[in-house]
Parts: C-alpha cells; sequence; structure tokens
C-alpha cells in the first residue's frame, strides 16, 4: 500500500483539468514556504498560475489516493516550478520530483527565490550550484532570485 512516506510513488502526467488543484497545492506550498510574500502577493499570483503559467509548461506530478501531493513544471530546460503540499514535505516527494525533471524532461537549470532557504538549500544538495543573482523576481517585483544550474 503507498503512503505519502513512500517516495516511490509514480510520476504522472497532468492535463487542464489538474490545473486548479495544482494551483491550490502551489498556494498551500506558498503560504508554508514564502513567508516573504504577502497576500496580495499571492493574490496577484494565483491567477496567473491558473490561468496563464500551468499551460505553458510541461508538468508532471505525484498523487496518492488520487489527491496531488506535488508537482514540477519544466519549460526549455528549467524548472519553472516544484512544489509539494506541506503534508509532502521532507518525504522524498519533492527530490522525486526534481530528478524526474532532470533525467526525463532535461532539466539543468531553476530559479529559486533567495528568501526560500529551505528550497535554495534543497537544490544546492541536490547537486545544482548558483549562477548568477538577479535583484527582482521574473516580474520585476522586489523578489531577489538566485539562478542555479545543474553542475557537470
Amino acid at each position: 500500500m503507498a503512503t505519502s512516506t513512500n517516495p516511490t510513488s509514480e510520476v504522472c502526467t497532468v492535463t487542464p483539468a489538474d490545473f486548479l488543484e495544482l494551483t491550490d497545492v502551489w498556494e498551500v506550498s506558498v503560504r508554508a514556504t514564502h513567508h516573504f510574500l504577502r497576500e496580495e502577493n499571492i493574490q496577484f499570483f494565483r491567477p496567473l498560475i491558473l490561468q496563464e503559467f500551468l499551460a505553458q509548461l510541461e508538468l508532471r506530478c505525484v498523487r496518492e489516493s488520487s489527491k496531488v501531493l506535488g508537482f514540477v513544471g519544466v519549460a526549455d530546460g528549467k524548472i519553472e516550478m516544484l512544489f509539494l503540499h506541506p503534508d509532502a514535505r521532507s518525504k522524498g516527494i519533492g527530490k522525486q520530483l526534481l530528478q524526474y525533471a532532470m533525467s526525463e524532461l532535461s532539466a539543468t537549470k531553476v530559479d529559486v527565490n533567495e528568501q526560500n532557504e529551505k528550497a535554495v538549500g534543497f537544490y544546492l544538495h541536490n547537486g545544482f550550484g548558483v549562477k548568477s543573482r538577479s535583484e527582482v523576481d521574473g516580474m520585476g517585483k522586489p523578489f531577489p532570485l538566485l539562478h542555479l544550474k545543474l553542475k557537470a
């Protein structure tokens, strides 16, 4: 019987019918990990995630009992999103999704919010190195990004 502590759950494809659930996972994940964001920041990004960003990515998720525990989105060799439901953290699912993105979706780059120290540590621990830094995020908002690349 598979449980959320089993990091060998199957990585599944995602369809547009899953976008609302993925957006919900994104929101609870961000609320649990992105303490530097204010409520208006979350409300700004939520409709963009749901209505624009997810459709631009190659998406995969891990489910348990049909519930999405986490997902990864890749475009042009770059991980654009990797989010876990808070109940699924520290159980190997993030690493499973990251390894899948690297091996199956050819992901070698990721940008991570500098203020999200656990995420920075996660990527550094899993073979990425800092290549550069930006003072603002991709939308020009004042959230510094670290641009990481998989070490050779």
